[in-house]
């Protein structure tokens, strides 16, 4: 599964039901650029956890509603609902084990 754009606009309609993981970055943070591939590989790996990506310069109203100061932050949601972030780097290993914690499996 592919990692989709979300907007100000359409982040809760895209996070509503599910699990979802959202990747908030920038174009000039280089633990962003890092972090994007990580989440691409997990994202091909995990078929029932939906994962989205915000650029917080083009749509700064979610992330400060949601009170993220620093990036790369992942928000993971469970049917609209703010379950965990994480803040900085996180290997595919860590996103995965995370997601594992909560019971979230991959494609079993």
């Amino acid at each position: 599964m592919s990692v989709q754009e979300t907007t100000d606009q359409s982040f809760a309609k895209d996070t509503s039901t599910g699990i979802t993981v959202t990747d908030f970055w920038a174009t000039w943070c280089g633990p962003c650029r890092m972090q994007s591939p990580a989440v691409e590989k997990v994202a091909d790996e995990l078929s029932n956890v939906k994962f989205t990506k915000m650029d917080v310069d083009s749509n700064p109203e979610t992330a400060k509603n949601l009170g993220i100061m620093s990036i790369p932050t992942l928000v993971i949601k469970k049917d609209g609902v703010v379950v965990k972030q994480l803040v900085g780097y996180h290997s595919p290993e860590q996103i995965k084990n995370v997601l594992n914690n909560y019971n979230w499996k991959g494609n079993d």
